[in-house]
């Protein structure tokens, strides 16, 4: 390479930062799509649209949430990992998105590359849940019930592969019993079944499971992430009733396609982070039981999360032998 064509190339390389870096301070310059890839209702849509009318306040222009459903999730994450990476499509997943890569044998995108992190936007504890005619009130008692019933205990879910199955599937890694699981189509018919008996157990949200719970409807014995949660105080965690290490979120978080410029990317993780820490928007997440990402996360630090979730569900997929088609 000769000497005077090494200034036109390190120009060239500057030129493109100064563009990037221009195109993010203009950035948006038009309405921004965030894909929901589920139906409208539930949790992750009431975030999708909170954060999205914050962000169109702050940034001026709209943030249009776009439910595309459809294959526990897959159709609209695929729509975004076919999008230009320019910042004005994102997608809002839940934790599921990191069981996914081994539920399915052919998954139409890679979970890791094809999408580039954001930010986490908070979780919610799953409760564990017993019809009050099981002879249980602690998960001790539960999982001791379980290896004397030699496998007859069930526990419903609301579908093979979703978190209500894999966080009992988890507990049955680390404790060492076994249950029947019946999968429903749904969580609400799922805790239907756990509340007339139909099934002994479920897992569902805290903010589904706690009115049932308080009607003495449903006997609460654990709340499955690391720390208690505020709005039952009194009820223990799964890892401190005597299984150390289980930690199990109902979180959401944005993404936004691979090679996405990262002066968007860190732009918007750092505007969701003055959003989340807004005290309606505090108020909002902690009433329905959310616990918010304290200031947002890195970009960084989501992704490293997800890499782990991914490969801890892994274990857990392949013990309990579930596949999806």
């Amino acid at each position: 390479m000769t000497r005077n064509r090494i200034p036109r190339i390190a120009g060239a390389l500057l030129a493109l930062a100064w563009a990037a870096a221009a195109g993010a301070q203009g950035y948006p310059a038009k309405p921004v799509r965030v894909i929901v890839p589920i139906a409208p209702g539930g949790g992750q849509d009431f975030v999708a649209r909170m954060v999205g009318q914050k962000l169109t306040a702050a940034f001026g222009q709209q943030f249009i949430i776009d439910n595309r459903p459809g294959a526990g999730g897959i159709i609209g994450t695929q729509l975004a990992v076919k999008s230009p990476p320019d910042g004005y499509t994102l997608v809002l997943v839940a934790a599921s998105y990191t069981a996914q890569p081994s539920l399915y044998s052919k998954l139409p995108y890679d979970a890791v590359k094809d999408l580039a992190p954001i930010t986490q936007l908070g979780g919610a504890p799953y409760l564990l849940v017993v019809n009050p005619t099981v002879p249980a009130k602690s998960v001790r008692e539960f999982v001791a019930l379980a290896k004397s019933s030699r496998g007859k205990l069930t526990y419903g879910s609301s579908g093979s592969g979703e978190m209500s199955n894999l966080s009992m599937e988890l507990l049955k890694t680390l404790a060492g019993f076994d249950a029947v699981h019946v999968p429903y189509k749904g969580a609400a018919p799922a805790l239907a079944a756990a509340i007339s008996g139909e099934v002994d157990a479920f897992f569902p949200s805290i903010t589904s499971g706690m009115p049932h719970v308080r009607s003495g409807k449903a006997r609460v014995l654990a709340v499955t992430t690391a720390k208690r949660a505020a709005l039952l105080p009194e009820v223990p965690t799964i890892a401190e009733s005597g299984f150390p290490g289980y930690d199990v979120s109902g979180w959401y978080g944005l993404l936004a396609p691979a090679g996405t410029p990262n002066e968007i990317v860190n732009r918007l993780q750092q505007e969701v982070a003055k959003i989340l820490d807004l005290p309606d928007v505090r108020d909002m997440q902690t009433a329905n039981g959310r616990v918010p990402t304290p200031g947002g996360n890195t970009p960084q630090s989501f992704a490293a999360n997800i890499q782990a979730e991914i490969a801890r569900w892994a274990k857990v997929i392949k013990r309990a032998g579930i596949r999806l088609e």
